[in-house]
């Protein structure tokens, strides 16, 4: 995939995407957004790739944020526009079939912790730091900050974070469940690989399959969701992987899914 602004590489079924713009660390402008749509639209398209990574290059910054000097000239109805161009992109990554994690190296700030919380999850190195600053630049978060982040982090912290735009570290984002794991930031691709390899592992669709549960059952009600999930789970036993999975196990071998 041809791009100006991202490093994209895979490692066998893993995807790696890099944001690469370390000069400005990592900042979100528009071409950014565009390339990482269509990154994420030719991942999803892909059958060979089971998992996804997301970094930033350098080792200062994750993103650390939209790009300000791009935005700071914008009227109303550019702002409007770059909104939901981010939202757009986010939207993407969040519904994805292929579960997409953070590796998070440095700063997350503004649109690089809206980018992080739009992932499933997220690693991060010991370094890394977390906020939505906003508010000292007189706006509010705009691609999905205030709607994501109080869905993880409940809506007091989340408050707190949006009102204030302080900055918190990577041990204060693991108490607060914003990230699963802190590594020393040499071991974080590795940590991040190691768990996108088994994923890799799994049954492809049901991956899949678990994923779009989560994601679209978190927005119903319980019974709703629990008859979601039960014709999800009975569509598994329509698949070849199914069939494969359940007779690796019970012949003790490894299954070799096909995503079929």
């Amino acid at each position: 995939m041809d791009s100006q602004n991202l490093i994209y590489e895979t490692a066998g079924a893993v995807a790696i995407v890099t944001v690469n713009r370390p000069k400005v660390l990592n900042a979100l402008n528009r071409a950014v957004l565009l390339e990482l749509d269509q990154t994420f639209a030719g991942i999803a398209a892909n059958r060979g790739i089971a998992a996804v990574i997301v970094t930033g290059a350098g080792e200062k910054s994750f993103v650390a944020g939209a790009d300000i000097a791009e935005m700071s000239g914008f009227g109303v109805a550019e702002a409007r526009e770059f909104s939901r161009l981010g939202q757009q992109v986010f939207n993407r990554i969040e519904e994805l079939p292929q579960p997409v994690i953070a590796a998070v190296n440095g700063f997350a700030l503004g649109g690089g912790c809206e980018l992080a919380t739009a992932c499933d999850f997220r690693i991060a190195a010991t370094k890394a730091r977390f906020g939505q600053p906003e508010v000292s630049l007189g706006v509010i978060p705009g691609f999905g900050g205030t709607q994501r982040l109080p869905r993880l982090v409940g809506r007091g912290m989340a408050a707190q974070l949006l009102f204030t735009g302080d900055m918190i570290s990577s041990e204060e984002a693991l108490r607060i469940g914003l990230v699963n794991k802190v590594v020393p930031a040499e071991a974080l691709m590795e940590e991040a690989k190691a768990i996108a390899g088994r994923i890799a592992g799994r049954g492809p669709l049901a991956v899949s399959a678990a994923k779009a549960a989560l994601r679209e059952g978190s927005n119903m009600d319980l019974n709703r969701a629990l008859a979601y999930e039960a014709e999800l789970f009975a569509g598994g036993f329509s698949t070849a992987d199914q069939k494969e999975g359940m007779a690796a196990f019970l012949q003790k071998r490894q299954a070799d899914f096909k995503a079929e």
